[in-house]
Parts: structure tokens; C-alpha cells; sequence
């Protein structure tokens, strides 16, 4: 049986390119980075805009929920990582230790932790309540675009235009695994 998809809604608001969606996860925001600078949350259903953050100084290449929703991330080409209250969309913490555009970020399950990748080839991992970079993971000889914790928040997967995906230790930082073949 195949299924068939509906276009339910178009959502405009964005001058620019827009990079990076998500979704909370009790389903009723939606967040959008763009090349414009913004990030643009929506009530998910309606898709009325609730709040538009102007802090970056670039392009918005990711977004990410919390885990529990109260708190996003967005990673821009201006090196910075902002944490956002994801409610009042108040900026609570600008993360600055990247020496590139940052291109991804994830949180831990638990949310304690944030992942952000960037073309300066390295992975940081941030604690989240202070925005203390705790790790940066060095291996890749790539842009990394891609990051990812596991559903256990145990590993970090991270992928890169070296076309490979490393699998780490998220705690030690250790290199586990390198995936070839891409």
C-alpha cells in the first residue's frame, strides 16, 4: 500500500533560504533557521508565528528543541551556538568556541548536553546549564555536518564531508568507530 502525502500548509516569513526545521517535541512549535539571520518560531498547528529571534549575526544552519521543549538551540555562520527559551524566545546563553560556521547541533536525551559540529572540523560537547564547552572531538578531516547523540545519550555520531561518520564515546570523547564508504 502506498501512501500519499498532502501539502497541509505553506509557511512563509523568511527573506532567505531556509536551512534547518524542528519540531518540539509535544509537537505544538515549530522552529526555522535561515540564511537571513532569523530564527522563526510557529505554533505547529496553526503555523502563526509566536516569536522571531534576531541575535545571529548569520546564516542559521540548525535548530534544535530540547528534549523537554522548554529550551532551543540555534547554530549559525557567525561561530556562535545560542540557547533560547524556547517559550519567551529570551536568549539565556551564547556559546563561542567554534572557529567556523556551525553547521549542526543536537542534544543529549537528557538535555544536560549539546552537541555542535562546524566546518572547522571538530564536534564540541557543551554542558548546557552554564555553557561550558566541556570537549572538542577532533578527527575528522572534513567539514562536519552532521550530529547526533544516541537515544541513550551514551555515543555521538557525527558525520563530515571526509565522507565518513565517527562514532565517539559521548562521556570521554574517545573515537569508537569510524564508518566508511560514503
Amino acid at each position: 500500500e502506498r501512501n500519499t502525502f498532502k501539502c497541509l500548509q505553506t509557511l512563509e516569513g523568511h527573506s532567505s533560504s531556509v536551512y534547518s526545521v524542528a519540531i518540539s517535541p509535544d509537537g505544538k512549535y515549530l522552529a526555522s533557521g535561515s540564511e537571513d539571520g532569523t530564527v522563526i518560531i510557529r505554533d505547529a498547528n496553526s503555523g502563526k508565528r509566536r516569536r522571531v529571534l534576531k541575535e545571529h549575526f548569520g546564516w542559521v544552519f540548525s535548530v534544535g528543541f530540547s528534549p523537554d521543549g522548554k529550551y532551543l538551540a540555534s547554530g549559525t555562520n557567525d561561530f556562535t551556538v545560542i540557547i533560547w527559551e524556547a517559550k519567551s524566545g529570551k536568549k539565556l546563553k551564547t556559546l563561542k568556541r567554534h572557529s567556523g560556521p556551525v553547521l549542526s547541533v543536537n542534544w543529549s536525551p537528557d538535555g544536560n548536553y549539546l552537541a555542535s559540529s562546524t566546518n572547522d572540523k571538530t564536534v564540541v560537547i557543551w554542558e548546557t546549564k552554564y555553557g561550558k564547552k566541556l570537549k572538542t572531538l577532533k578527527e575528522h578531516s572534513g567539514f562536519v555536518n552532521s550530529v547526533s547523540f544516541s537515544p541513550d545519550g551514551k555515543y555521538l555520531a557525527s558525520g563530515s564531508g571526509d565522507k565518513t561518520v565517527i562514532i565517539w564515546d559521548a562521556n570521554s570523547g574517545e573515537s569508537l568507530q569510524t564508518l566508511e564508504g560514503h
